[in-house]
């Protein structure tokens, strides 16, 4: 249940956030769990950012959750996907290559939403 700040609005939720964030990752680009965390200033929830991804698969808009990778570029979170193997078919989709389960070239695909998000 979302919080109500002082103004009355309602306050959106880590993971609507993470969602938020997750959306503006250009396609044939990646992120890292991390990455969104320092984002949204929760630099060390890179987990919950995780989590996230894990529920993303029912949101509306979609959720380009196989953009979002470990910090070494490894696809962890693959095996929330069916079948496993549909997180590096929908990235070499997108022009990135990954071999043994791992983005190739990814300090140069790599995203930063806190220098890229103005």
């Amino acid at each position: 249940m979302a919080s109500v700040n002082p103004s009355g609005k309602k306050e959106e939720s880590f993971f609507e956030l993470v969602f938020d964030v997750t959306r503006q990752i250009p396609k044939g680009r990646v992120t890292s769990y991390g990455a969104i965390a320092s984002c949204l200033g929760t630099r060390l929830s890179a987990r919950m950012v995780g989590w996230a991804m894990h529920a993303a698969h029912g949101a509306k808009p979609k959720i380009p959750a196989h953009r979002v990778v470990n910090r070494n570029g490894m696809l962890t979170g693959k095996h929330h996907f069916n079948p496993p193997s549909k997180m590096a078919e929908l990235l070499k989709k997108e022009g990135i290559k990954v071999k043994n389960d791992t983005v190739v070239d990814f300090k140069k695909l790599f995203w930063d939403p806190s220098t890229e998000l103005i």
